[in-house]
């Protein structure tokens, strides 16, 4: 009896809420989020460390009284990882001359950290060690004050420790229907 593989399915396949991974992401895609390159500093990975970014557009403030943000990390990701183990990190607010910095710190199957931070320019923080990118519009530094897992992500609210704005020029960089964008 000669057995076949059966062809991939092409049709949408929804969850048993009812909304499949592509109705979901194409709704979501509609959100105009702001980019974020989220920052930490891991003391135990060789003798000085190293840097640690990712690009992240879901991040959001969380409240005025404390001050709190909050971000989503993939799940088993080096941020993730990281910032369960390291609680101060940092949120560079990119601006719309900053898209290769996004794009970047987006890539899947990247080169390693060290060399992504390599030609951007940054300070490092002074509460978190973590690089804060040059030319941001606003910078913030932050620990961790809770983590909630959701589905494949971890939601990590952190207490702002320091909000700076290194720079006035342009506007912010955001994210829209897949891309990213300048605002106007």
């Amino acid at each position: 009896m000669l057995q076949t593989t059966p062809a991939p399915r092409t049709e949408t396949v929804p969850h048993p809420e009812g909304v499949s991974n592509e109705e979901f992401r194409a709704a979501m895609s509609r959100l105009a989020a702001g980019v974020v390159l989220v920052t930490a500093h891991d003391p135990d990975d060789g003798p000085r460390g190293e840097d640690v970014g990712m690009t992240a557009t879901a991040f959001l403030s969380v409240s005025l009284e404390p001050p709190l943000v909050m971000v989503s990390v993939r799940n088993g990701s080096r941020m993730d990882d990281l910032l369960a183990e390291q609680p101060l990190w940092a949120a560079s607010l990119l601006a719309e001359s900053q898209r290769h910095i996004a794009g970047r710190f987006a890539m899947k199957g990247r080169i390693s950290d060290r060399l992504l931070f390599e030609d951007i320019p940054y300070a490092r923080g002074k509460e978190s060690g973590a690089p804060l990118v040059g030319g941001a519009l606003a910078t913030l530094e932050c620990r961790t004050e809770k983590r909630v897992e959701a589905g494949d992500h971890t939601l990590v609210i952190g207490r702002v420790l320091t909000a700076d704005l290194p720079s006035a020029e342009g506007g912010p960089l955001t994210y829209f229907r897949g891309r990213y964008r300048q605002l106007g």
